[in-house]
């Protein structure tokens, strides 16, 4: 789904690593999923990450906000079957290199003040007081990397999405 920038359809953010690519699991207890190769990098996938984002791709617009940046549509689009490349967010600058989280200049300079928009990534480090005192609704959920996007967070990102003025 592509909307103008200027849209009140909420963004849903949407991190790779620790939400969709998982780790930190004990390799006896492995989610169900499959390892991708990135690049020559095993990423294992999960296995219900593709369904929950066609979901949410109902009520958001999808956009990645990943350090994989475009590889993000190379490599997840049709690993996930979404429909069609997402938007993306580009870094400037390598990761901690601010004094604030580093995907939120470009965050800011995606969505704007206004727009509605959730963040699913499991670092949100730092990030409470910039979504509180951002003058749109903002919702950050924050994944386990060993669980990645689950049911509960589809349900909280639904209701939250519900409760939105029209």
């Amino acid at each position: 789904m592509k909307l103008p920038a200027n849209s009140q359809v909420p963004v849903l953010l949407v991190d790779v690593d620790g939400v969709i690519s998982l780790f930190g699991f004990p390799m006896d207890k492995r989610p169900t999923g499959a390892f991708l190769s990135v690049d020559g990098i095993p990423h294992y996938l999960s296995s219900t990450a593709g369904e929950h984002l066609r979901t949410l791709s109902e009520r958001f617009e999808l956009v990645w906000c990943t350090g994989w940046e475009e590889r993000a549509n190379e490599y997840l689009v049709q690993a996930l079957a979404l429909s069609g490349p997402l938007h993306h967010l580009s870094f400037d600058g390598p990761p901690g290199a601010e004094s604030r989280h580093w995907k939120l200049d470009a965050i800011d300079a995606h969505v704007g003040p206004d727009r509605p928009l959730a963040w699913i990534d499991d670092d949100h480090t730092d990030c409470e007081t910039w979504a509180a005192e951002r003058p749109g609704p903002t919702l950050l959920v924050t994944a386990r990397p060993h669980e990645g996007i689950t049911a509960a967070h589809v349900e909280e990102l639904l209701a939250w999405a519900a409760a939105l003025k029209p």
